[in-house]
């Protein structure tokens, strides 16, 4: 069954009805219309994405184990190779960018390939691994103070 263009545009007019949002010819009202749908879709799901991201990261990262501040240390002492960098809380505001250094200005104990595109060389982490980190990281420095202090 094919319509013609004078009956498509009398079936967008009994849909459309007078009233056009401005900026809308009645030739293009159509496709205004769908255009909006489209963007509506892919606001929401950019909200749904945005929203299960960091729920997801942090399960991910160890969230019911470690805390956001250890998560956050443990990825600073893993990105920089320096196990002495910790997350500062509270955030000092305002803080980088507006005010002050980036977090990682005058770190330079990173061992990244700089060039025109860096190369990290920090592990790929994976499923908490950072709990694995955390935990062999504690029990190092529990067998150094161990040995440190000697027994009477």
């Amino acid at each position: 069954m094919t319509t013609s263009a004078d009956e498509r545009n009398r079936l967008d007019e009994l849909v459309l009805g007078d009233e056009l949002p401005l900026g809308t010819t009645k030739e293009y009202a159509r496709l205004h219309k769908w255009l909006r749908r489209g963007i509506m879709v892919c606001l929401v799901g950019l909200v749904v994405e945005g929203a299960f991201t960091l729920p997801f990261l942090a399960i991910w990262y160890g969230y019911p184990t470690l805390s956001f501040r250890d998560i956050c240390s443990e990825l600073m002492k893993v990105r920089y190779s320096n196990e002495s960098l910790e997350c500062q809380h509270p955030y000092p505001f305002p803080g980088p960018p507006i005010s002050g250094a980036p977090e990682g200005a005058g770190i330079n104990t990173a061992k990244d390939q700089w060039g025109i595109q860096p190369v990290p060389q920090y592990p790929r982490l994976g499923f908490r691994e950072l709990v694995r980190i955390h935990d062999q990281r504690i029990a190092r420095q529990q067998a150094g103070r161990d040995h440190a202090t000697p027994h009477p």
